[in-house]
Formats: C-alpha cells, structure tokens, sequence
C-alpha cells in the first residue's frame, strides 16, 4: 500500500459510514479539501465524494439507506447527501467536452484520472479511499502539499481558460497554503487576468472575501497587484491601500480580532464614502455589507478619542472596523453592550415643552451630554433634562 490517510476524527462517523455502505467502497472516494486537510493536520468541516455511479443510481441507493438527497446539480452530476455530519457533495467523475472560460459541458466517466485532470490544482486531485485510506495521487499533489505549492494541474494557462475564477483561486489558496509561488501559475495568472472582466461580479465579490477572511492574506494580495490581477477586480487598491491592509492585519492580530473580511475590503478601498458605495455596488454586497462599507469609509482622524460614543453613534461593528483601520485599541468595546437612550419624549411633554420640534431638540441636546459624560444612570439625566429645560427658558 501507498501513501494513506493519516488517523483522523471523520473517516468512520456515523453517518459518512452510512454513505459509504449505501455507495460502496469502490465506487467511490472521498476527494479535495478533506483528504488535503487531514494531510495537513487541519480541521476538516467540508466532504465531498467523488463516484463512478451515475447521478440517478446514487439517489436510488441512498434512498433505500434512509438517506435524504437533493439534486443540487444534477445536471453535472452532483447530489447532495443529508447526513447528520452535514451536507456531502457526491459527485458522479466527469471529463470536460468543452469550456469557454464561465461554463463547462462535462461528460461522465468511470475513470478517476479523468476527474482529477478536470479540477485546479494539484493539491485539490487527492482521492482517498474510504475503508483502506489509500491516496491515488495522479498529478503530484501530496509531494506539492509538503512542499505548500500551490501548482495548476498540467498548463496552467489551460486550466484557467476553463474557468477564469481560478485565477482568484490561485491566490486564496496561494495565501492558505502556499510557499513560495509557483512562478508557471504566476505567470499565467498575469497573462489572463484580463478574462476576469468576463465573469459575473457576483463571483468575484464571494472569492474576493473569501482570501481576505483567511488569517493572513496581505502577501497573497501584494502578489496580486504585482501580477496585475488586483487592478482588474479592485482598481481602487493602490500601494497605499496595500499598507493600509498590512497595518490593519496588524491590529487586529494584536487586538485578538477575529478576521474580517468585510473589514480588509474597506482598508483596499480609499475612505471616500462614495467610491465604497460604487464598490460594494459592483461586487454586489448586500445591503448590509454595503452600508458597512460606507460607513468604514467615513472614518475620520479623531475616532478614537472616545470609542464608546462613536459605538453609540455609529454602530458597534462599525465603530470596530474605524479603530481597528486607524490601528487603534477596541478593548472599551469588547465587553460592552450599547446603551439604549432611555429619555421619552413624552417626559419632556410632562415637563410643559409643547410636543413638537422643541422636544426633539431638547432630547439631542441632553442625548449628547450624556454620551459625552460616559452614558450615566437616570438621575443623571433628570438634571442634565432640568439643565436643558432651564436654558430653554432663558
């Protein structure tokens, strides 16, 4: 026997047993990430199978185990097992009969080379074998893996001419697993990265926050604006911007802040609230993200002068990513609950001020002191509303 599997925490859970008896073990093997990341000692949370059995004859077996199935893309030979493990992607193998750089038309296949020829890099065209974890490696792969090289399965500018997304592939995974850079994909990434202007910006925002989530991408992106690839999905981030993204790593690895994904893009974008608009426009972010953006956009010098009542005013998360990009402190913030304003209007009423405009005023006026002496308790505010009051009427 060769290389195999080393022991591992998923290969015989319950339900990933189930479906490889309703498959059976040699019509079958479990490829990509899992195999990659248990050779790696990483945690698996993703499965995906790879099967000689043809789409239909996989959801008749998996019927009859008690499996649930969706067709989720039936049509390239993909169903999608319900386990109590999660979701696993059961794959029927395929040869691609033609692509144009966004679509593939595959063909089936019962050869496990065929398949591996069809995905991106070698590291990913791992197949193990579900009862004996033998590893059938036909590209190189598990040499490449202990060398953390990320390398295009046969001619790299062939592989990205399949699927233009995998040149922002090759950086994700350039800053997850790579060394130092394999200068043949290098070299083809930067020959095509025009061909990305063809693909939806929908893909491109999702893989483009998908790097940037990643512990430490600023080395990958740096890479890519060297390539010239950056240009093409984020113009906006120029050498300033690349520092920015650097020193704000920084900061959050200092601050124990979890990665941000959201957060990097507004360092890559200049603090103009009308060009992150434009961005999150194009990358198609939602409304949500959008306005995060924005706001992140609209940070200014002194904010972080009182973290608290920039919180207040802005937004916990957005108060978060200004002082993490100006390299700042949120330790005031991490155990900190946002107050909620408990002054009614109807209070001021009671006081004799006319419901009205009047009101509002008076509110932000006692609004403000309060966020300004540190958000104090109700009595407090009785004399900052009898202050206001008082000076109204004078």
């Amino acid at each position: 026997m060769g290389r195999v599997l080393p022991p591992n925490d998923w290969t015989a859970r319950p339900g990933l047993a189930l479906l490889v008896r309703a498959l059976g073990a040699e019509e079958m093997r479990w490829v990509g990430g899992a195999v990659r990341d248990t050779l790696l000692g990483l945690p698996v949370k993703d499965f995906d199978c790879a099967t000689r059995l043809r789409p239909e004859t996989v959801i008749d077996r998996c019927r009859a185990a008690g499996i649930r199935t969706v067709p989720t893309g039936i049509d390239h030979g993909t169903v999608t097992a319900i386990l109590e493990e999660g979701p696993v992607e059961v794959t029927t193998l395929r040869r691609d009969v033609s692509t144009d750089g966004r679509h593939a038309t595959i063909a089936f296949s019962d050869d496990w080379q065929d398949d591996a020829a069809r995905r991106d890099f070698t590291i990913n065209a791992l197949y193990a074998h579900p009862l004996t974890g033998e590893i059938s490696d036909y590209f190189g792969g598990f040499d490449d893996l202990a060398a953390r090289r990320v390398r295009f399965i046969g001619d790299a500018e062939a592989r990205i001419r399949e699927d233009h997304l995998r040149i922002l592939r090759f950086f994700r995974f350039q800053a997850r697993f790579g060394g130092e850079a394999d200068q043949a994909g290098l070299n083809a990434c930067r020959a095509l990265a025009p061909a990305l202007k063809g693909l939806s910006r929908e893909r491109i925002g999702a893989e483009l926050l998908a790097l940037l989530a990643l512990p430490d991408p600023a080395p990958a992106v740096r890479l890519m604006a060297e390539a010239g690839v950056l240009t093409v999905v984020l113009p906006e981030a120029q050498a300033r911007e690349l520092t920015a993204l650097e020193r704000l790593i920084n900061a959050e690895q200092a601050e124990n802040a979890p990665p941000d994904p959201l957060r990097r893009l507004a360092a890559l974008v200049p603090a103009i609230p009308t060009l992150a608009e434009a961005v999150a426009a194009r990358l198609r972010l939602s409304k949500q993200q959008r306005a995060r953006l924005v706001c992140a956009a609209e940070r200014k010098d002194g904010d972080a002068a009182d973290p608290r009542a920039l919180a207040y005013y802005e937004g916990l998360a957005c108060a978060q990513d200004r002082l993490l990009l100006a390299g700042g402190g949120i330790a005031l913030l991490k155990v900190w609950e946002v107050p909620v304003f408990p002054l009614k209007g109807g209070e001021i009423v009671a006081r004799g001020v006319a419901a009205g405009p009047e009101v509002a005023r008076i509110m932000r006026v006692v609004e403000k002191q309060w966020v300004t002496e540190g958000f104090p308790g109700m009595a407090r505010i009785e004399e900052l509303l009898g202050e206001a009051l008082r000076s109204n009427i004078e």
